[in-house]
């Protein structure tokens, strides 16, 4: 009988060790600086690549405003010194003002970025 306990006491021990030894390498790897963890794309880039999935690789960013939380808005042309299209971005989704959903994106506008500004002028290209 006493035998026994003393196995049990042992596996008890053992098996804290193992759980305080995983939980110090799991807090290691996500705290580590170089690809540990989860990094977000940086907005303007994110918006680039966004624009140039819905307009084409010519695509070019004119503005970028903060919206509230990680939401940008602004224009963004589908080449160098085109007419401007309003564009609201979230992480995952880019939504355009010449879209059919106007009416859900001028709710947005007013919603994420309230001070949306008009769009700008066209320029000429040199």
């Amino acid at each position: 009988m006493v035998r026994r306990a003393i196995r049990t006491d042992r596996l008890i021990a053992v098996l804290g060790v193992v759980v305080i030894v995983l939980g110090a390498l799991a807090i290691w790897f996500v705290t580590r600086g170089s690809g540990g963890g989860f990094t977000e794309e940086p907005t303007s880039r994110r918006v680039l690549r966004q624009a140039r999935e819905q307009l084409g690789r010519t695509a070019e960013v004119q503005l970028i405003e903060p919206g509230r939380g990680r939401v940008v808005c602004g224009y963004i042309a589908d080449d160098r010194g085109g007419r401007a299209v309003g564009f609201i971005s979230r992480p995952n989704r880019m939504l355009l003002s010449e879209d059919p959903l106007n009416g859900e994106f001028r709710a947005m506008i007013a919603s994420d970025c309230p001070g949306f500004p008009e769009p700008p002028a066209m320029r000429a290209v040199p």
